[in-house]
């Protein structure tokens, strides 16, 4: 536990809405996820843009109080007596404890984790948190009384979000970066099974039902088909799902999917149930909308399913399933008592909309600041996640790009002309800084990059001039995670500095095309590793910055960590004919590339 001297009071936040502190998006509050007092009288929202929580009473529509929390909240829940809030802050690496008190925000503690907590899940007594750790594929525990991290237990890649059983025993876990939910086992604190997501990307929220014998959860698959647009309409290239695992005994994922023929869903990332559980609601971010279902006789299907395309039932039942616009960008959801009004966290909205799912229609509008006008980084921000922009709205930027930086699949973008040369996606972070771009470095024109993703990647209308400038302003940002493999006050330390003199020797010699500030050197190399399929020779040197977040190495994926890439693949002995690493020397090297 340390000092609250991150907690600043909602002066700070004014100024920001006066625009009187510095940075571009400094106007706008973004919620991610919201939470409702157990008696619905107040909730809570987590504010990514603005580093927020913001305190609403329910009956008023007012925000009491709001103070900054850190530097990048993704997540909150109710803790202790409920009277209190745990929320994760991943880029400052902390979960801090606030209360609630006669409409006010109170500081308690903070809690030093580390490694981009992201989701979270309290204990039915809420006095133990448990989080995921996306950068080292970790969760862990929290003592939320005493203010420490109790224990770590290894899950696998970017656990983003997770869920515990009723009764405290079983905790899901998604992990994205490994396809697979991962189900705990809470008392010996060990991994009981995981479960497989075959072309599984972007795991949800999840949620547990009462009886603690499933969890559900939304997810993207992937099929790893060419892109063109027949295939985008069968759902042979990307689509969404909602799933369920058994948290009792390891059985094959169930699933059902959501996606309508010329109309289809994508980004689905909030989930909630209603207490009768006679509803599952889920909020679909890229195509701004909120999808009503009638849980008890969903057609879910296991081995060999689903389909591609929705359930042709659920399209004749109205009851069964139902959509509502909500515009936006809508993500963390919660649902009151009435097991009828839900309310939805909408990020471009800046606000929190009370809809009733049983008329299907939006109630009410919670703003949480005061209105500001869209600059254009704002705009460039909302065409990012839009997938409205896509065929039929399947995809958009964000579902392959997450957030800006990368996913866990080598995909065929169909962007160098050829059909299932499969390459890892590139991250997003300083693009203006580390052309040419693309994995074989032809493209060397960002306005031309932007219209190739938009008609070809896409099969979307063009983009105009204006929204390309916007989407390029947006990209331009700063929005990159502070390294959480460096020291506090942004060091290296022991191991990585041996590392970085490893990496600049001329055994390893990797600064000679990993060199400059972004670790690339602009220049296009042939190290051995083409195919005949490639419709271009060699690639272009990548940038280094932030490759702690892959899960797969080189532009085919065919390396797992960056170990194998070190020791095969791409070896000095491979790549510059000197010689092998020692042990000590690729452990050092490795500590240092994940330090950039």
């Amino acid at each position: 536990m340390k000092s609250l001297t991150n907690f600043l009071p909602i002066t700070l936040l004014l100024l920001c809405s006066a625009g009187l502190l510095a940075g571009p998006l400094s106007n706008y509050r973004s919620p991610v996820d919201v939470v409702l007092a157990r008696d619905g009288r107040w909730l809570a929202t987590a504010n990514q843009t603005s580093g927020s929580v913001s305190l609403v009473d329910v009956a008023t529509g007012q925000v009491t109080d709001e103070i900054a929390c850190g530097i990048h909240p993704s997540f909150l829940q109710q803790c202790l007596d409920g009277q209190h809030l745990v929320v994760t802050d991943t880029f400052g690496g902390e979960v801090s404890i606030l209360k609630v008190d006669d409409g006010k925000l109170h500081p308690q503690a903070t809690i030093e984790v580390g490694y981009q907590p992201t989701g979270l899940a309290v204990s039915p007594e809420g006095q133990t948190a448990y989080v995921g750790l996306v950068a080292t594929g970790e969760i862990a525990e929290l003592d939320l009384n005493a203010g420490k991290l109790v224990r770590k237990l290894e899950v696998g890649a970017w656990p983003r979000y997770l869920a515990l059983s009723p009764d405290g025993k079983r905790l899901a876990v998604g992990c994205s970066g490994e396809s697979r939910i991962v189900v705990v086992d809470v008392p010996t604190w060990e991994v009981a099974y995981a479960e497989k997501l075959s072309g599984g990307i972007n795991i949800g929220h999840m949620q547990c039902s009462a009886d603690g014998k499933y969890v559900y959860f939304p997810w993207m698959i992937y099929r790893s088909n060419p892109i063109n647009r027949d295939n985008i309409r069968r759902g042979w290239v990307l689509g969404s799902r909602i799933g369920r695992v058994r948290l009792d005994e390891s059985e094959y994922r169930e699933a059902i999917t959501l996606d309508v023929p010329g109309t289809a869903v994508a980004d689905p990332i909030g989930i909630t149930m209603s207490g009768d559980e006679k509803r599952l609601v889920v909020a679909a971010s890229g195509t701004h909308e909120l999808l009503v279902y009638r849980r008890a006789d969903l057609p879910w299907e296991g081995i060999g399913g689903p389909g591609d395309l929705i359930d042709p039932k659920l399209m004749r039942d109205e009851d069964m399933f139902g959509r509502i616009e909500l515009g936006g960008r809508p993500m963390g959801i919660a649902m009151a008592n009435d097991n009828r009004t839900v309310y939805v966290a909408n990020y471009l909205k800046d606000s929190v909309q009370v809809v009733d799912i049983e008329s299907r229609e939006i109630v009410r509008e919670i703003p949480l600041a005061p209105s500001v006008s869209l600059n254009q980084i704002r705009q460039g921000e909302a065409v990012f996640y839009d997938a409205r922009r896509s065929l039929d709205q399947w995809y958009s930027c964000h579902t392959c790009h997450y957030n800006g930086g990368v996913n866990s699949k080598a995909m065929d973008t169909w962007n160098d002309g050829s059909a299932l040369t499969m390459k890892t996606v590139l991250p997003l972070e300083n693009l203006h800084e580390t052309g040419p771009w693309t994995w074989h470095g032809w493209q060397v024109d960002l306005n031309d990059a932007m219209h190739k993703s938009f008609t070809t990647t896409m099969q979307g209308r063009p983009a105009s001039a204006e929204e390309k400038a916007a989407l390029l302003a947006y990209l331009n940002t700063d929005r990159a995670a502070p390294n959480p493999f460096r020291e506090k006050d942004g060091s290296l330390n022991t191991t990585a500095q041996r590392g970085k003199q490893v990496f600049e020797s001329s055994v390893a010699n990797c600064a000679s095309c990993h060199s400059g500030v972004y670790f690339t050197d602009g220049k296009i190399h042939d190290v051995g590793l083409g195919s005949d399929e490639d419709e271009y020779d060699g690639f272009n040197t990548p940038s280094l910055v932030g490759i702690y977040r892959k899960v797969r190495f080189l532009h085919d994926a065919r390396a797992r960590n960056l170990e194998e890439v070190l020791t095969d693949f791409h070896s000095p002995e491979e790549v510059s004919g000197t010689r092998d690493l020692t042990a000590e020397e690729i452990a050092d090297l490795t500590a240092y590339l994940k330090a950039l």
